[in-house]
């Protein structure tokens, strides 16, 4: 199980770390000039990073407390509302500085999704087994975030 959830943040920092850093275009070549971003795309470069670095901190966290819910019930449980929560607040503090006033209202979005998400005991009484935590951590975490990831790909 703990193999299962370092590969989903694993594979979530790898692809958060690709996409918000990445253009998408060709590597420049030694002897060529380096490209030059408009100050929007270079908000929104800072914005994507500081999202990855958000997701850097916070998450393994919570998944951590998460995969713990099965065998530790309530206690657990309380442990991952409140790194559910921290999370929801970083990725509002990351992007509520951003001058793109988008980026700001899907970060303002994604972090009222985090924060509802720990609050819905529904949410959490669906982890009953080790197995539940890879199943819903994944796809879940990846809609949580889907309103500032969008900005960042």
């Amino acid at each position: 199980m703990r193999r299962a959830l370092f590969g989903i943040v694993a594979a979530g920092l790898l692809l958060g770390a690709a996409a918000c850093g990445s253009t998408g275009g060709p590597t420049p070549r030694a002897g060529t000039a380096a490209v030059t971003l408009a100050p929007e795309q270079l908000a929104t470069k800072a914005s994507c990073e500081a999202i990855g670095d958000v997701y850097t901190r916070n998450m393994g966290a919570f998944a951590s407390s998460l995969s713990k819910v099965p065998a530790s019930g309530d206690t657990a449980r309380k442990e991952a509302q409140q790194k559910l929560t921290a999370f929801g607040s970083a990725v509002l503090g990351a992007t509520k500085g951003s001058t793109d006033a988008e980026m700001r209202a899907d970060g303002k979005r994604a972090a009222g999704q985090l924060q509802a998400a720990a609050k819905n005991t529904g949410f959490f009484a669906k982890i009953k087994t080790t197995d539940d935590v890879s199943a819903v951590l994944g796809p879940t975490m990846k809609e949580w975030l889907a309103p500032v990831t969008h900005h960042c790909s």
